[in-house]
């Protein structure tokens, strides 16, 4: 089984993934930029309709509907924070949003999903801060489930999100070599 994780300079609404993730808000309303674009995309009376249904979500929460018109099967609709300061629990609100999504995939048995930057929008988060988290994330999701299979892409539509997403994913996967190589030269010295 191999998971993975990617960035694509693409609209996260045509993603052949089995889920996209909807940067939403807690009353589950539709909002501007990514939220906007995909209850468009998905059929807006349709995707209100099952979100009033659920209502509300927190922050750093996740809540799953259908994908409608979509070609994902489903939108799960993840509340990231609103950006004050970084010393609001920011990071840990976000990084909660993420794991939250890659658990309720797991639980309606979904092996690849589409996200965008979550809280980077309307909400403030600096991007190089939402990468980091992101990444960070996923990547341990991953490693905490070995035995499931998950496609990640990010779906971004800048050119310099882009760049500096894959950036940090390349950061961070020197960062694993470096370190599977220190433990693998220290069993070779037990």
């Amino acid at each position: 089984m191999t998971s993975s994780i990617e960035i694509r300079k693409v609209d996260i609404t045509r993603l052949p993934t089995e889920a996209i993730v909807n940067a939403a808000n807690t009353r589950l309303q539709e909002g501007g930029g990514v939220s906007g674009c995909i209850f468009r995309a998905a059929g807006e009376k349709e995707m209100a309709a099952a979100c009033d249904r659920i209502g509300h979500c927190d922050s750093g929460n996740a809540v799953i509907t259908p994908g409608f018109a979509l070609p994902a099967k489903y939108v799960i609709h993840a509340v990231g924070p609103i950006w004050s300061d970084g010393t609001r629990g920011e990071p840990e609100t976000l990084a909660s949003a993420y794991r939250n999504a890659l658990i309720l995939a797991k639980e309606n048995g979904i092996h690849s999903i589409g996200f965008p930057l979550i809280s980077t929008g309307h909400y403030g988060y600096p991007m190089e801060l939402a990468w980091d988290v992101a990444i960070r994330t996923c990547r341990n999701f991953l490693r905490e489930n070995p035995d499931y299979r998950m496609e990640i892409t990010f779906a971004v539509l800048d050119e310099g999100m882009l760049e500096y997403g894959e950036k940090t994913l390349l950061a961070y996967e020197q960062r694993s070599k470096a370190i599977a190589e220190m433990i693998a030269k220290a069993k070779k010295e037990d």
